[in-house]
């Protein structure tokens, strides 16, 4: 309380005195051309006191005798504090953020602080308002259409995965891509994602955790540093920088909606904070959303549904035609989840004595989803006691013989025919919902100081955590018959992690750079348990519970130390290189290196290479995850086992324990930089990991007399090579009449993403090749391999023009492929480039509110696929229309999912969206 009570006393209380004020004057310029700036912004820090510059970028101010900073900010350029103290008249020039951004020192990776345009890493760097400038609502989708290596996309089913959308760098998967938050570790999501879609058997950092108004800017190492960091950075390093000064509270109200499919959104951002001693800050980030379900109404092919989900009888097949002359859509809901969140974060620094600060930053996040399973439709699933009406006086069927009794098939055929003349015209079918409860929480306090004999020191302590607990309401377990609940509690996971950090770094020379750390971290990872209802025998009908002996509580921790050297060997040429060593208390130890060179071609050509090797631990989720979980084949439900690799079953498979995934990672890359307003990079990636940790097939094999049967878990069986080619331009400050005018081009290729020998060279064990049992497929190598976009290319323009500024951006997603669970072997889907077109514009009506809208997908374009042959075989079954439909229907459940199919696109099914802003600064 006492801690609360100060925070609250720091973030808003103090009083200024406006008796006396004296007028300052001044003009507002483009540092790069001298050019007036028409509207920007002048506010008294601190106050709501403020005025815009006219056309000739002139302004006069009334400001409090005792306050002697300006914040001046313009669209476009860097927000800029100016000290006005003993001044009346002043000239202010602003550079344009893009190009200040080239000379920001970047805080990811180890070694000497360096900017941009002097690093030998590929780094990519983000405002907030390009994050904001994207119209999309959480930070992870924004990222798609900011960062062409980058993909992340809703799955057309949602159940657990609600609460987390797999995301990828360089088709690599979430678990490879480490998240930092202020240069320190972000807690994984508790969740292992398990559906027949993109990021199978993956886990990683929950990013929509993070509100976006709270970001400074986004650095982004597109390449392995696991020598830096340790585990997880195999595909590159995301930091999160937060806001890191008080300049005033803002508000802002977000709200939008898809154009046809519903999905209204609404949210509150409300950002503050004060000012310390010492230029010492504290920033809050409060922010309130909720979105409301967006769902597609597709047609239920009636056919097929006959063919999958019925007997093929009269009286079924009038069943399901008339069912579906009423309903077409079968009342099913395909698209996007029902979310409401809850932000809270602070960040904070406070100097002490003249060398030193302490640091701080922390956060918490609620959201609950309500998101729904496939409908169960009267011909589909007649589960006793469920929300059928009967008409009166018709016989009740809910008696203890309506499934698995001795008169059990004559009392479900005697319920059907009553059905069929009428008796049950009320009963339309259910649909089971499912509610996830997220908490999600993160902190970091630290001390940094300088001068300790020559040495830096930065000393922290992390802790974050993330609890998932799940309810499935509107369903049965259908052997519990008549005592079946409707609601139940099917349990959840819990993931913490507890990280201290020490770093120490000093030049040697004016050419020479040294830096030592050391890092420990603990983690907890915990299954827990449901209530006996929802997984006895069956369990809860769409998702059943954990049961209590696969209920788990893991722990591990490892301990790890670098060294880092940077040597300019001349002004031109740099090299540096990076030793780490880690050991686990679960797989043991892990050594790992990297090298970096630099060479600059005069002032504007800058060719730079890395070399390294690196790792990834399993995640404790991997290797302790033991569930039951429901699945559809064809309209069947299917229960599947998980063992995990400590469980009986996996010894008698002789599945070995999980260790680390190795990688070897190359880069080369050029970087043309003429001028403050043109820039050009490209760089090429070859990445290659062998042991890769994989989902495997459902398997099946008798063993010393003991059957086990269809049983999957996680085992270092693949090796996969990727490689492909990143490229960023960007042209800016072009002059159009007195406006500015700035172009910018970013791609992705992947030349190669591939499983080294096919799904068939999939590493297996004695036992399961005994038995001619498959660990792999080829739906699941096309989940790792091509359900990401071959290339992903973003062009847009910016356009500043006195209070207005527009944005145009086209991002191309280039060609997936799939192999889906229920297509024939013999064929593969392709879905096709499609370009997206976002169209944005802000108006700065004064220095305090300002209003945007974003046109997200504006032409509304869908994403579509055709259906290809990998030989004869496949080309036959093409070329027969009837073949070729029943094919469509099984990938799609008969229609439910036309757009995505059951297994999902490169981009939203949802199509055009809106999204208005509205900001207004106190």
């Amino acid at each position: 309380m006492k801690i609360t009570l100060l925070l609250f006393v720091l973030l808003f209380s103090g009083t200024i005195a406006l008796a006396q004020t004296r007028d300052v004057s001044g003009t507002v310029s483009d540092k790069s051309d001298g050019s007036p700036i028409a509207g920007a912004n002048i506010i008294v820090k601190g106050s709501t006191s403020g005025t815009t510059t006219d056309a000739n970028g002139r302004f006069t101010l009334s400001v409090p005798v005792n306050s002697n900073r300006l914040i001046v900010s313009f669209v476009g350029f860097l927000t800029q504090e100016v000290d006005i103290t003993s001044m009346t008249n002043i000239t202010i020039t602003l550079e344009a953020s893009a190009s200040e951004l080239e000379e920001v020192v970047v805080s990811v990776g180890r070694g000497s602080q360096r900017t941009i345009t002097d690093t030998p890493l590929p780094i990519d760097n983000f405002t907030a308002t390009d994050l904001r400038t994207t119209g999309q609502i959480t930070f992870d989708k924004a990222l798609q259409y900011r960062v062409p290596s980058f993909n992340t996309v809703n799955t057309p089913v949602n159940d657990a995965t609600s609460l987390f959308d797999p995301y990828e760098l360089r088709n690599l998967g979430p678990s490879r891509t480490l998240i930092l938050i202020n240069g320190k570790r972000k807690n994984l999501t508790s969740l292992v994602y398990t559906q027949t879609s993109p990021g199978r058997g993956e886990t990683g950092a929950d990013l929509t955790a993070i509100p976006t108004d709270a970001i400074k800017r986004v650095e982004i190492l597109r390449d392995g540093a696991s020598a830096q960091y340790g585990s997880d950075a195999i595909a590159g390093v995301m930091n999160i920088i937060l806001k890191d000064n008080y300049d005033g509270t803002t508000v802002t109200l977000n709200t939008g909606s898809t154009l046809n499919y519903g999905g209204q959104a609404y949210s509150l951002n409300y950002n503050s904070g004060a000012s310390l001693p010492n230029n010492g800050f504290i920033n809050s980030h409060i922010s309130f959303s909720h979105q409301d379900a967006a769902i597609r109404e597709d047609k239920i092919d009636a056919a097929s549904d006959i063919r999958d989900l019925t007997d093929g009888s009269a009286n079924a097949i009038n069943g399901v035609n008339n069912f579906l002359a009423r309903f077409p859509d079968g009342l099913n809901k395909n698209g996007t989840p029902e979310n409401t969140s809850a932000k809270f974060l602070l960040n904070g620094a406070l100097p002490v004595g003249e060398n030193s600060e302490i640091y701080a930053n922390a956060a918490y996040v609620y959201r609950k989803t309500l998101s729904n399973a496939n409908y169960r439709q009267p011909y589909w699933r007649i589960d006793q006691g469920l929300l059928h009406t009967r008409i009166p006086g018709a016989p009740d069927y809910t008696g203890d013989d309506y499934t698995g009794g001795p008169n059990g098939a004559a009392v479900q055929a005697a319920f059907a025919a009553d059905k069929a003349a009428g008796l049950y015209e009320g009963y339309l079918g259910y649909q089971p919902s499912f509610d996830g409860d997220l908490s999600d929480y993160n902190g970091t306090i630290g001390l940094r100081s300088q001068n300790l004999g020559g040495w830096k020191q930065d000393m922290s302590l992390t802790v974050g955590g993330n609890k998932m607990l799940f309810t499935v309401n509107n369903t049965v377990n259908r052997a519990l018959v008549k005592n079946s609940p409707v609601s139940f509690k099917p349990g959840g996971f819990a993931f913490n992690h507890l990280v201290g950090n020490i770093d120490f770094s000093r030049p040697i020379s004016d050419k020479f750079f040294i830096a030592i750390g050391s890092e420990f971290r603990s983690e907890n990872y915990e299954i827990i348990a449901g209530d006996t209802a929802s997984y006895s025998s069956e369990g809860a009908n769409s998702f059943p519970g954990f049961q209590e002996r696969n209920a788990i509580k893991a722990n591990r921790f490892n301990i790890g130390a670098y060294l880092d050297l940077n040597w300019d060997i001349t002004e031109r040429f740099l090299i540096g290189g990076t030793v780490r060593t880690e050991n686990y208390s679960d797989f043991g130890a892990a050594n790992v290196y990297k090298l970096t060179s630099r060479y600059k071609i005069g002032d504007m050509v800058t060719l730079r290479t890395s070399v390294s090797s690196g790792f990834r631990a399993p995640t404790l989720h991997q290797q302790y995850l033991s569930l039951s979980q429901a699945s559809f084949s064809g309209g069947d439900i299917v229960i599947t086992g998980l063992a995990n690799n400590f469980s009986r079953e996996a010894q008698l498979l002789q599945v070995p324990k999980l260790k680390a995934e190795k990688s070897n990672n190359f880069t080369f890359g050029v970087g043309y930089n003429p001028n403050s307003n043109f820039s050009l990079t490209a760089d090429y990636y070859s990445i290659r990991i062998k042991d890769r940790v994989i989902y495997s097939n459902e398997v099946s094999a008798t063993v010393a007399g003991v059957d086990v049967s269809n049983i999957s878990f996680f085992i270092n069986a693949a090796e996969t090579k990727t490689s492909g080619v990143d490229v960023v331009a960007s042209v800016r400050n072009l002059t159009v009449g007195s406006n500015k005018l700035g172009f910018n081009l970013a791609g992705n290729y992947t030349i190669s993403n591939e499983l080294i020998g096919g799904w068939e060279g999939v590493k297996s064990t004695p036992i399961l090749e005994a038995n001619n049992q498959d660990l792999f497929n080829q739906t699941q190598e096309s989940l790792m391999t091509t359900s990401r976009p071959k290339y992903k290319v973003i062009v847009g323009a910016d356009l500043t023009a006195g209070k207005f500024y527009f944005n145009l951006n086209n991002t191309i997603f280039g060609p997936t492929t799939f192999n889906n669970a229920d297509l024939d072997d013999n064929l593969f889907i392709e879905f096709k480039t499609k370009v997206l077109t976002d169209l944005g514009f802000t108006y700065n009506a004064s220095p305090k509110a300002s209003f945007s809208l974003t046109a997200q997908n504006i032409l509304n374009v869908m994403p579509e696929y055709v259906m290809k042959a990998h030989n004869p075989t496949g080309a036959a079954i093409l070329a027969d229309e009837a073949q070729k439909q029943e094919q469509v229907s099984y990938i799609t459940f008969n229609g439910r999912y036309p757009v995505l199919t059951y297994d999902g696109a490169h981009f939203s099914q949802m199509g055009t969206t809106f999204l208005f802003q509205f900001t207004y600064k106190f």
